[in-house]
């Protein structure tokens, strides 16, 4: 049978939930990243060698056909600074663009626009000059070339091997050195944010510092650096799994963190593999982390592998997402819920009319950037159901998806999943877009791994009968 919460029980998660959205004193409005960040990564499409044409096609796409429904930032990801990226399988025989101060600047002859010595900054113009806002991907640490030329740090009197360690290198990726927690460190990162700042991003994906290995204090150090860089810019830690555990240190230091490996396109892990994450898979981790979202903090459950992974993947050939249309649409319904930041991995340039119906319904884009409480209800057999409740807190959401193979009837009160007994509410599918009438109970048929979100806006009661969240509004 489902878990149903209690009101006290209820009562209580509420009191921890506003506690944990006030900490640190500001209000939403005053904190990075108030809403979970919606946008566009190149990663699922173009791995390491995406070039300026690609990605300024993507954003046109973007700004055209995405942006009035919020999604706002475009990513470059990991490698811009690769001449060669397509010999990173021997990576001896990679090309690095560094400038004189040891900095990675983009390559040339992918980024033709920053050719003349003004890195990100022309395209980043271009970005804003649309209405959106610029990203990048970068990988913890200094530069082997650098460290190998002892490249003075900034205006410091010190040179770059007292900022390294150089028994730190990332597991996959062999462009760094670590950071060492002292002065020269500090500054290493110091002139790295002013670097980025000065080429107006808005957002930064670090990698290899949210688990295997975990960072803290390069992780601080960024985070200082941030701060100290004259912009505001969203932190975004990568890759997971990020342990329970550091909820709170993650949590002080940046706005986004990954919870999980990997998220591909498949509904279960391929037979015998630990890696990738699979979309069933992440049912118990988002599950686990869904109360420490809030105003300027975000659990992220990775990036969204759907329409057409186009030209070069990073992970796989060229292909359309193996998910299906309902597991894509169950992907999307389970982030929302657990107000999981949302960023596209399809070529939007390929972009058909399904992919852009999952991705401009108004009903579960308000579900994730506006909903409060999200958590899950339970589980009975094959069909997961989750509750969350509506900003203005005039209605309740309510998710049940199927992760079996088989399709199943669903049909209980809403009573049984821990609504007001008897209260009958006016229901609307927001993925159907359909009013249901008023109801008090909800009878569907779900697809193998598929999911229905109901809005459910209590009637004779004023309305505002809110269960989820542990308040009743007379």
């Amino acid at each position: 049978m489902f878990i149903r919460m209690g009101m006290r029980r209820l009562c209580a998660a509420t009191v921890l939930l506003l506690a944990v959205v006030g900490l640190g004193g500001l209000s939403a409005e005053e904190k990075l990243a108030p809403t979970p960040p919606m946008g566009w990564n190149s990663w699922d499409s173009y791995g390491l060698t995406v070039n300026e044409a690609q990605f300024r096609a993507n954003m046109v796409v973007m700004a055209a056909q995405l942006k009035e429904f919020g999604w706002q930032y475009v990513v470059v990801d990991e490698g811009w600074y690769l001449e060669n990226p397509e010999t990173a399988s021997v990576p001896e025989a990679l090309r690095y663009t560094i400038n004189f101060r040891g900095q990675y600047e983009p390559a040339a002859n992918r980024f033709p626009t920053s050719e003349f010595g003004d890195g990100f900054r022309p395209l980043s113009d271009a970005v804003h000059k649309n209405g959106l806002k610029f990203g990048i991907h970068i990988i913890r640490g200094i530069p082997k070339k650098t460290v190998l030329a002892n490249t003075r740090i900034g205006s410091m009197h010190v040179r770059a091997s007292v900022a390294a360690d150089t028994t730190d290198v990332c597991p996959w990726n062999p462009d760094n050195f670590g950071v060492r927690a002292n002065a020269a460190g500090q500054a290493w990162y110091d002139a790295l944010m002013k670097q980025y700042a000065s080429w107006g991003v808005d957002y930064i994906k670090v990698d290899c510092i949210a688990s295997h290995p975990y960072k803290p204090a390069e992780i601080a150090m960024i985070h200082k650096a941030v701060g100290k860089s004259g912009r505001a810019m969203v932190l975004s830690l990568s890759p997971g799994p990020t342990a329970l555990e550091n909820a709170a240190e993650v949590g002080k230091n940046a706005q986004l963190w990954r919870i999980s490996d990997d998220v591909w396109d498949y509904w279960e892990k391929p037979e015998g593999k630990t890696f990738p994450q699979s979309v069933k898979g992440q049912f118990p981790v988002i599950a686990s982390w869904a109360k420490y979202a809030h105003p300027g903090n975000w659990p992220d459950a990775d990036m969204l592998p759907i329409g057409m992974l186009v030209p070069t993947p990073g992970e796989g050939k060229p292909r359309a997402s193996r998910l299906t249309e309902d597991e894509q649409r169950t992907m999307i319904t389970l982030w929302a819920m657990a107000r999981s930041p949302l960023f596209i991995g399809g070529n939007l340039t390929q972009m058909d009319d399904t992919m852009k119906s999952l991705l401009t319904n108004p009903g579960v884009i308000e579900v994730d950037q506006h909903s409060t409480a999200g958590h899950l209800l339970g589980q009975d057999g094959n069909v997961v159901a989750w509750a969350a409740v509506s900003k203005d807190r005039d209605k309740n959401y309510l998710a049940l998806f199927n992760v079996g193979d088989t399709a199943v009837h669903v049909d209980k009160t809403f009573a049984e999943y821990g609504f007001i007994d008897r209260a009958e509410y006016k229901v609307r599918d927001l993925w159907m877009r359909k009013e249901l009438g008023t109801l008090n109970a909800v009878s569907e048929e779900l697809p193998p791994h598929g999911a229905v979100l109901l809005s459910l806006q209590s009637v004779g009661l004023g309305g505002a009968m809110v269960v989820a969240s542990g308040v009743a509004s007379p």
